[in-house]
């Protein structure tokens, strides 16, 4: 037990254009995770509209693509960027590599666009092809050179730095929550190590109940899994708390890990939910993938978080989530299901029935970008409620209607430099 206490703060490393509708801000609790594993999505220029048009204000990314930062530039969409992996040993090994990478990926877009976070990896420890915990060994280095890196610019009060896992570092199934411990082995790997302000940096949990239910059809009520306020609830029998979804179970395993861990330092960290979704199709065998449940499960999962509660274990900490995904990506690889987690089709149409209704948040977004790119206008678009109660099928249309008015005055531009004509107007950062 001594040596897992002292891995604690490894662990907690590691583990851890157009007017926008005011409504849309990073005051949300309720995120997406925007992947593009895909030949057929829109353009990045087009995406934010979409986004916002469905009162979202928090989007994560998996790289730092500069289409796709310079697309959220002036939004007041809060970015949570990552690397691949695969930079992973460099990163750790100089820290100069670390310093350039931090230049021109985070300090190069701030403020206008607004990134608050950066994912080190995506389930570095649990991956497959780390054969030997090779990467897994490279992890807490490289944030650690990351971090060091915006201390260096500055930048270190306002860009967290974390790294998103999947349920599999627990040692045990996530239910019930209490005895949940991290696996001894990835404890091992991560030597004693300190970050200034480790409550800053969120653990990032991947947290499925989809992949619960498909392994136990038997055993998890469906309505459970699907977060359903009439599920029956469930006693944890160590704590004597009740759950009344799976997700929450999920969540406070987590919670129980790290403070089997390492006790009363582990309550300095937030564990936010970096991946939750439901694919609304799936291969014969994928039980439970259907666009019906997709849709029950989302619009279940904005209503839990909207309302601004915590898990059982929790309660003063609001659960923060980030929907997977907001397309469907025809070029991932696996099975049926990992094609169709989005909310959206490539083209802009619902992959489901689902009622997104996140309401207007009191408070304002704070860091680099605006609210909105005319002249501090905070007006609804054309047609929009200003409620800030949207259907994501309404919602659809209108993008779709934008992005074609985009795609026009793109060809005009187009046409205007084959032409040799100066475009008119301009595109601020």
């Amino acid at each position: 037990m001594a040596s897992a206490a002292l891995a604690l703060p490894a662990l907690l490393l590691a583990l851890a254009w157009l007017t926008l509708p005011a409504s849309a801000t990073s005051a949300s609790l309720v995120g997406v995770n925007y992947g593009r594993l895909g030949d057929n999505l829109p353009p990045p220029a087009a995406v934010p509209r979409l986004v916002t048009s469905i009162g979202i204000g928090r989007v994560r990314i998996y790289d730092t693509d500069p289409a796709v930062l310079h697309a959220f530039a002036n939004t007041g969409i809060e970015l949570v960027v990552g690397f691949p992996d695969s930079y992973l040993p460099a990163m750790a090994a100089d820290p100069d590599e670390a310093l350039a990478w931090a230049r021109a990926n985070i300090q190069a877009y701030l403020p206008a666009t607004k990134i608050a976070a950066v994912t080190v990896g995506n389930e570095v420890l649990t991956s497959s092809n780390d054969t030997g915990f090779a990467l897994a060994r490279c992890l807490v280095p490289a944030m650690e050179a990351l971090h060091s890196a915006l201390a260096t610019l500055g930048l270190d009060r306002d860009v967290a730095v974390t790294t998103a896992h999947s349920l599999g570092v627990l040692a045990m199934p996530s239910y019930p929550p209490s005895p949940a411990v991290f696996r001894r082995e990835l404890l091992l790997h991560l030597p004693p190590h300190r970050l200034p302000r480790p409550h800053r940096h969120p653990f990032f949990a991947n947290a499925y109940p989809y992949f619960a239910y498909e392994y136990d059809p038997s055993g998890i009520a469906l309505e459970y899994a699907l977060l359903d306020p009439s599920a029956a609830s469930i006693t944890d029998p160590g704590s004597g708390l009740r759950y009344a979804n799976l997700l929450h179970a999920q969540v406070d395993a987590v919670y129980h890990a790290i403070a089997a861990a390492g006790g009363d330092a582990g309550k300095r960290v937030e564990v936010w939910v970096s991946e939750t979704g439901w694919p609304s199709a799936g291969d014969p065998d994928e039980i439970g993938a259907t666009p019906e449940n997709a849709g029950r499960y989302n619009s279940n999962l904005i209503r839990l978080v909207c309302e601004k509660k915590g898990t059982p274990l929790v309660p003063g900490t609001p659960l923060r989530a980030y929907i997977f995904a907001l397309f469907n990506e025809n070029q991932k690889e696996g099975r049926t299901s990992e094609r169709n987690y989005g909310l959206f089709k490539a083209d802009g149409t619902p992959a489901y029935h689902l009622d997104i209704t996140i309401p207007p948040e009191d408070d304002p977004p704070s860091g680099g970008g605006s609210e909105s790119r005319g002249g501090g206008s905070t007006s609804e678009p054309d047609g929009m409620p200003s409620s800030g109660f949207f259907g994501i099928s309404s919602a659809a249309q209108q993008w779709r209607t934008k992005a074609s008015v985009a795609t026009a005055a793109a060809a005009v531009v187009v046409a205007a430099i084959i032409l040799q004509l100066p475009p008119f107007g301009g595109f601020d950062r």
